[in-house]
């Protein structure tokens, strides 16, 4: 088995090669730490009684202040762990904020209906 690496030309003569084993294992990681707050910030919001629009916010403000954290965590050498810095605001955005509907809805009808 091989294992591909990419290369990306930093410079015109220094080229910066990518292990792509890692690229997918710092991804999965960045997925796992976006669930877990998702989950934390939908039970957080179901427990508090947020509802409607405000929930909504609640959700991206988390994403939000996840994103500059693993930002201020990776510092200025994150070209050597990621291929753009995109990746810390976009990648699960959108599987996040299921979680988050499940958890907010979930203890909400606990907290306040029940």
């Amino acid at each position: 088995s091989t294992i591909a690496v990419r290369t990306r030309k930093s410079r015109k003569s220094d080229a910066v090669a990518y292990s792509d084993v890692s690229v997918r294992q710092n991804g999965a990681i960045l997925e796992y730490c976006r669930t877990s707050m998702s989950a934390l910030a939908g039970s957080t919001a179901g427990i508090m009684g947020l509802t409607s629009l405000v929930g909504f916010v609640f959700y991206f403000i988390s994403a939000f202040t996840l994103s500059a954290f693993l930002t201020l965590k990776a510092g200025s050498r994150w070209n050597s762990f990621f291929l753009t810095r995109r990746v810390f605001f976009i990648n699960g955005l959108l599987g996040g904020l299921f979680t988050y509907i499940l958890f907010w809805t979930f203890l909400y009808g606990m907290v306040h209906v029940y």
